[in-house]
């Protein structure tokens, strides 16, 4: 059955009937066109368009039709050309000719445009669950690691010292905004286009706001012709999907350096861990680096609406289908590497006195060195050469800071004392910076 065959005194060529259709992927859309078409058919016998008696004939062949599907008792049919006529043909094959009067006042083209915006605004609490479960996994790591000292680092150079808590505390930050920008977009799709008909409305009196608060939206859209054509919000979708890819991708290629024989930070768990088929020995951390690769596959569908949508007059066109297939492996590739990743992390084990090991042997107290000489009354700029100085006698006997004898100290500047060793302690450099968001602050924000 197609939508549209009376014009026509041909049958489809079946490579034209191949190309064209989209069940093959559209199928997954049957609950909300299901869904919307209870919600249409609602409003049309609420107008006096369909009787009570028709309504109530077609909501039974739907809801059987919906049960049916979700059972798996009936399949969708690859003859047909979308999941509409598909659903449209069973329900005229179970109902009778009443079922053909379900289509009346709309068309394909707000139908689909409702479907997908259904289908979205479902997906989106799944994304916040996936965001939500990670965020958690990090603050309960945060919370057990507001004393393991690491250094941080700029330009991949060891730079400060700082926690494990405050490191994924970052990340926390990120995933945060990842949720805000989901409610954003889910505010500002949140209008309802069904009733735009094919572009120009319809002489029905079709109650729109009404079909808008059965389906929970926040109103009806406004323009018939952007109803239609309007694929902002799944741009806006893809975009915020590429954003969480960006920050999980670049989470894993922290935990890849850190699981790195030269870093060895943490040890991945072997359940989230693969072998080599030769290098007995090899630990590769796979999952990461698949989150890491699948961001490109994200950011490529991105890329694609935004080619598909950049030169299309209004209102709809058939190019506009394309943007299902991107979407659908976008929301699944992200849904699933939240799920993995979060496992990933969860069962990490962190090496502590390799952390902070590395912290000493990297400067990263040297900072803190300098705010000692100033805090003496020495001008930030000499104690920055001054400490410049000493981290050279430093490389050249192979030690740290805290390891140079407080004669080398003085032999640089009369200034040092005993002390010096408590200021640029690991724990002092740490507990020291309270500032809100700095790594002393986390302490008191998640000791507790």
């Amino acid at each position: 059955m197609k939508l549209w065959g009376g014009r026509f005194t041909k049958e489809t060529n079946q490579l034209v009937h191949s190309f064209n259709e989209s069940l093959s992927f559209d199928s997954r859309l049957f609950r909300q066109d299901i869904r919307g078409s209870i919600a249409h058919v609602t409003m049309l016998a609420k107008q006096g368009i369909l009787t009570n008696t028709e309504r109530d004939l077609i909501l039974e062949g739907l809801n059987s039709i919906l049960a049916d599907m979700e059972s798996g008792a009936l399949q969708p049919d690859l003859q047909y050309e979308d999941i509409h006529s598909f659903i449209e043909a069973n329900l005229i094959e179970r109902v009778g000719d009443v079922g053909k009067k379900l289509h009346t006042g709309r068309s394909r083209n707000d139908q689909v445009a409702l479907d997908m915006k259904l289908y979205v605004r479902d997906e989106i609490p799944v994304l916040n669950t996936g965001i939500m479960n990670l965020m958690d996994t990090l603050e309960t790591i945060m919370k057990e690691n507001v004393h393991t000292y690491m250094p941080g680092f700029t330009h991949l150079q060891k730079a400060q010292p700082t926690t494990l808590a405050h490191h994924f505390g970052a990340y926390y930050e990120m995933f945060r905004r990842d949720l805000s920008r989901l409610a954003d977009l889910h505010e500002r799709m949140n209008e309802c286009p069904l009733g735009a008909g094919a572009l120009a409305g319809t002489t029905y009196p079709l109650d729109r706001e009404y079909t808008a608060e059965l389906l929970d939206f926040n109103c009806a859209t406004s323009n018939s012709m952007d109803s239609v054509s309007d694929r902002d919000y799944l741009i806006d979708l893809l975009s915020a999907l590429s954003i969480i890819m960006m920050h999980l991708s670049r989470f894993s290629e922290e935990i890849i350096l850190w699981n790195s024989n030269e870093y060895q930070f943490v040890e991945l768990d072997d359940s989230y861990s693969t072998g080599s088929s030769i290098m007995p020995q090899k630990k590769n951390p796979d999952i990461a680096e698949l989150v890491r690769g699948k961001t490109g596959r994200v950011y490529g569908h991105l890329m694609a609406l935004l080619t598909t949508m950049k030169g299309l007059p209004l209102a709809y066109n058939k190019d506009m289908q394309e943007d299902k297939e991107g979407v659908f492996d976008a929301l699944d590739t992200v849904i699933d590497c939240l799920t993995l990743f979060t496992g990933m992390v969860k069962t990490m084990k962190f090496r502590k006195d390799v952390m902070e090991k590395s912290a000493a042997k990297g400067f990263t107290n040297a900072t803190d060195a300098a705010d000692y000489l100033v805090n003496h009354g020495v001008p930030f700029r000499d104690a920055h050469g001054i400490i410049g100085q000493l981290v050279l006698t430093c490389l050249d006997k192979g030690i740290s800071l805290d390891e140079l004898p407080l004669e080398d100290y003085k032999a640089i500047s009369p200034v040092f004392e005993e002390d010096i060793y408590d200021a640029i302690s690991m724990k002092t450099c740490v507990e020291k910076r309270m500032t809100l968001g700095a790594p002393g602050e986390y302490i008191t924000r998640y000791q507790d």
